[in-house]
C-alpha cells in the first residue's frame, strides 16, 4: 500500500507522554489525529505510512478548555486522539519520525 497525500491529513503528529509511553509497551501507539477522521481512515493511513499491520483503533475527543490568555478568556481547541493497536511483531518507533 502506498502511501497518499491525504494520509498525511489524517495523522498530524504522535503523542509521547508518559500515558502514551505505558500504552507503547503493549504494543500500541498513541496518534494525534484530524477531529473528523474515521477508525478506517486512521487504519489505512497507519498501515500505508508505516507499513505495518494495525490490530484495532480506538479513539477519543478531548474536548478544549476555557483558560485565560493576558486576561482574555480564550479556549483550546479540540483534540482527537488515536490509540492504534498494532499485530504482534509489528512495531512502530515514534522518536524517528516520518
Amino acid at each position: 500500500m502506498t502511501a497518499k497525500p491525504e494520509h498525511y491529513d489524517v495523522i498530524r503528529k504522535p503523542i509521547i507522554t508518559e500515558k502514551s509511553t505505558m500504552a507503547g509497551e503493549n504494543g500500541c501507539v498513541v496518534f494525534e489525529v484530524a477531529i473528523d477522521a474515521t477508525k478506517p481512515q486512521v487504519k489505512e493511513a497507519v498501515e500505508a505510512l508505516f507499513g505495518v499491520k494495525v490490530k484495532a483503533v480506538n479513539t477519543s475527543i478531548t474536548k478544549g478548555k476555557v483558560k485565560r490568555f493576558r486576561g482574555q478568556l480564550g479556549k483550546r481547541r479540540d483534540v482527537k486522539k488515536a490509540y492504534v493497536t498494532l499485530e504482534e511483531g509489528n512495531t512502530i518507533d515514534v522518536s524517528t519520525g516520518l
